[in-house]
């Protein structure tokens, strides 16, 4: 239970950087409904590719400094990933 939680994920990549650097514990980010909505959205009118979109969004969490990401589309990317 010493780790620490920053949310929102996507807002916030600048924040998880300079927590990630600044503490010894594991840091994980939420990324909200918001976040996934939006892109949930952006691909149903075809504005983006769903899969590259997801994927490029919990990329730049875990590069911004996460070491655990929570979101909605959890078990999609593990399928996607494997």
């Amino acid at each position: 239970a010493d780790a620490v939680m920053v949310k929102p994920a996507g807002p916030y990549l600048d924040i998880i950087a300079r927590v990630a650097d600044a503490v010894d514990v594991p840091v994980a980010a939420y990324q909200v409904s918001g976040e996934y909505a939006m892109v949930e959205a952006a691909a149903a009118n075809g504005w983006v590719d769903r899969e590259r979109a997801v994927l490029e969004t919990l990329t730049s969490i875990r590069r911004a400094g996460a070491g655990s990401v929570l979101t909605y589309w959890a078990v999609e990317a593990a399928r996607w990933l494997r």
